[in-house]
């Protein structure tokens, strides 16, 4: 058959017909390429077969590969298990080989026979409790050795106990945090007790009350201000100072110098307005008004006929002072006008004046050792008593709840009373005589709640004491420290409600210490 292709006639021809053969194809040739295809075909096959094959083996059917991946989990969970397991017994074996008593590197057998020791050897005489006791068994030595060496050390050292020692005291230690936290969770139900505990007084030393500004010379008043957290020093370099009291670093908020006027005492009036001082030479006293900034000198007083003015103290009233004179003689002054308006006189020289917690009665010490109670508005002596066993009167103070009397010797005795006692008694017996000072008692001061008695001499360093007024006893551990921080103690005071105790003492320095019962200033 042929194929007939047309070509376009060329230009000026006609129509021109060219004939093309088809190739012709051998069966032969066709079949046997056929075949070949087919066996492709085949092998591709074969490589998909394969494939799935080794997905199969490797990997398995999507339900065989979900339960060969939960069979190895739990396998490997097992193992875990068993190894957590072994860990646990391994290390219960090694807590119980540590808990087990060491065994001895070595036994000596000859430390095991009954052997006598010679104790009048002059290296065992000291083990000896009797004549009886010339020989003693090894096992009897070494045991009197043991309590020797825990006696001189105040029981067994730890690094000397056992582990069974050490563990039961880690026990006990425990169960007292345990029992601690317990008292401290139980809220309403258990609380502390807000009475003061005696024997071991609570205290923290502080930095020194006027570490900004310490005295060029001794001290001579130290007094805390009623309502603001401040405290006054004095002292003889004519100065006197205010500081804020935080127990840090107590910043100093003014100072004062009084030109030739070495400082006897100063004090705070009743509204805290105001400081007084006196000196030691003259009658003349200076009044700083600390809300202006002020300081007016008083020259004269009028109706006081004394050569000089030391002691004094401000009434409870807020607008009179008692001014202690000579021979016996108290004045009462007005601040208003600064005259006197009232004289009282007791056999001998005063030595000490206290007022009552309510200021309607006013007791006065002699150096004669007598006591006299007077009434105030009346200007009369309802009683007088002997101090029990004194022979010169350096003290007194009362304390603020009205319960107590304190009266300080020369010997350093000091006596407590009973104030009703003393009111209505002509011989009362004190409630306790402390004994603790060897020096002269000087200076007593009670704390605002009325549970401690501060007692001190300035003739001796460290010689003062806190009594605690309700065993009273006094407060073992104080002041103890590793160096001296007391000296010589001219002035105490409490802070208004107790959290805080300072001292003036011949050094410039007031010590301040913080009483930690006490949570308020």
């Amino acid at each position: 058959m042929e194929d007939v292709i047309k070509l376009p006639a060329a230009p000026g021809d006609g129509t021109q017909t060219k004939k093309r053969s088809r190739p012709k194809v051998d069966p032969e040739e066709e079949e046997k390429l056929r075949q070949q295809n087919l066996k492709k075909l085949a092998v591709l096959g074969e490589e998909d077969g394969t494939v799935k094959r080794l997905e199969s083996l490797v990997f398995g059917t999507e339900d065989q590969l979900l339960e060969r991946l939960v069979e190895e989990d739990e396998k490997l969970t097992g193992d875990l298990l068993l190894e957590e397991d072994r860990d646990e017994e391994e290390e219960e074996e090694e807590a119980h080989q540590e808990l087990q008593p060491r065994q001895d590197a070595w036994v000596d057998e000859d430390d095991e026979l009954e052997e006598e020791v010679d104790m009048t050897h002059r290296y065992r005489r000291n083990l000896m409790k009797g004549e009886a006791e010339t020989t003693m068994s090894k096992q009897k030595l070494h045991q009197r050795m043991r309590e020797q060496f825990q006696k001189s050390m105040g029981g067994t050292p730890s690094w000397a106990e056992s582990s069974n020692q050490r563990k039961k005291k880690a026990d006990d230690d425990d169960e007292d945090d345990d029992e601690d936290d317990l008292l401290r969770r139980t809220g309403n139900f258990v609380a502390s007790s807000e009475s003061l505990p005696g024997g071991i007084l609570r205290v923290k030393k502080c930095l020194p009350a006027n570490s900004a500004r310490p005295s060029e010379d001794r001290l001579t008043t130290v007094q805390f201000h009623s309502s603001a957290q401040v405290i006054l020093t004095a002292g003889l370099d004519q100065s006197l100072s205010l500081f804020q009291v935080d127990g840090k670093t107590n910043p100093k908020i003014q100072s004062i110098h009084l030109e030739r006027f070495p400082i006897h005492k100063a004090q705070f009036s009743l509204d805290g307005e105001m400081v007084i001082a006196t000196s030691l030479k003259n009658k003349m006293f200076y009044l700083y008004d600390m809300m202006d900034g002020r300081v007016v000198p008083v020259h004269s007083i009028r109706g006081l006929n004394e050569a000089r003015v030391k002691e004094f103290c401000v009434c409870p009233d807020g607008g009179e002072l008692l001014l202690t004179g000579t021979n016996g003689y108290l004045h009462l002054l007005t601040l208003k006008t600064n005259e006197v308006i009232r004289s009282l006189k007791i056999n001998g020289d005063v030595s000490g004046v206290a007022f009552s917690h309510d200021g309607r009665k006013l007791f006065v010490n002699s150096e004669e050792g007598e006591v006299c109670v007077w009434d105030v508005r009346n200007s009369q002596c309802i009683n007088r008593f002997s101090d029990d066993g004194c022979v010169r009167g350096t003290s007194i103070a009362t304390s603020r709840n009205g319960r107590y009397l304190a009266c300080g010797s020369q010997s350093g005795v000091v006596n407590i009373y009973s104030q009703e006692a003393c009111l209505n008694s002509a011989n009362p017996k004190p409630l306790k005589a402390v004994m603790n000072l060897l020096t002269s008692a000087t200076s007593l001061t009670f704390n605002p709640s009325s549970e401690i008695l501060a007692i001190a001499s300035r003739v001796e360093d460290e010689a003062m004491r806190l009594v605690h007024l309700s065993s009273l006893t006094v407060f073992s551990n104080f002041p103890v420290a590793k160096r001296k921080v007391v000296y010589r103690t001219s002035c105490l005071d409490f802070s208004p409600h107790s959290g805080f105790f300072s001292l003036a003492n011949n050094k410039g320095h007031a010590p301040l210490f913080r009483l930690l019962h006490y949570k308020d200033f």
